[in-house]
């Protein structure tokens, strides 16, 4: 596969579980693996390491500050053709990488979301919580978009041309949607592909908690308003 192809893993806490993900990554096709340690007390930056991967640090909270720290990197150190997006937790499964990847190489798309909801999900991986929050944001997307996405799944690749167009801001929960949405204003091709999902390596910082839950789910609903409303 000729194109240079990155991947990102936003990280905090994740010592148990970041060895099997960077463990199930298929290489080839993947060239490098950066890991952002976004305030870890524990060792998820030594096993990154250990791993094969870059890590970079990042003292702000927060998932997208974690990834525009990694992005930040990549664009000092030479950026790949594609990125690829992917949670330290385990629950994704690094092994379907291709799949994502498959529509950007035959040049068909410029964005692909990974979709748990159209793929297959261990019982109990999704949390109630995590389904209404799809499930509202998506019929929102819909109705002020007119594009019907089917999640906000994490695991994603992108063209990295495309993805510098987006000018990604959000440093926290509202990263996902901004993603979809500039996307949609700015006539990318987008679609989605079905990816497997499993239940966690520990308890998730987000839906694991209930002011987590909340949070995310205003966040991303605000991100979602906005960008119908602005044009960056």
């Amino acid at each position: 596969m000729p194109a240079a192809i990155d991947v990102v893993i936003p990280a905090f806490n994740e010592e148990a579980s970041l060895p099997l993900v960077l463990a199930d990554l298929p290489r080839p096709p993947v060239r490098r693996v950066v890991v952002c340690d976004n305030r870890s007390t524990d060792a998820t930056a030594r096993v990154a390491r250990d791993g094969g991967a870059e890590v970079v640090a990042e003292t702000r909270a927060g998932y997208g500050s974690a990834c525009l720290r990694a992005l930040a990197h990549l664009r000092s150190s030479g950026p790949p053709a594609i990125v690829v997006f992917l949670d330290a937790d385990y629950s994704d499964h690094p092994e379907e990488l291709e799949r994502l990847i498959g529509p950007i190489v035959d040049g068909e798309a410029d964005l692909v979301i990974g979709s748990r909801a159209l793929g297959k999900r261990e019982p109990g991986a999704l949390l109630p919580q995590a389904r209404v929050g799809n499930l509202v944001a998506c019929t929102l997307i819909r109705l002020l978009y007119g594009h019907r996405y089917t999640d906000l799944g994490p695991f994603r690749a992108v063209r990295w041309d495309s993805l510098e167009e987006l000018e990604m801001r959000d440093p926290d929960f509202g990263w996902t949607a901004e993603m979809q949405v500039k996307a949609l204003r700015r006539g990318l091709r987008v679609t989605e592909r079905a990816v497997s999902y499993r239940r966690r390596v520990g308890v998730s910082k987000i839906t694991g908690t209930l002011y987590g839950t909340v949070m995310a789910g205003y966040k991303i609903l605000w991100t979602v308003l906005r960008y119908s409303v602005r044009r960056s």
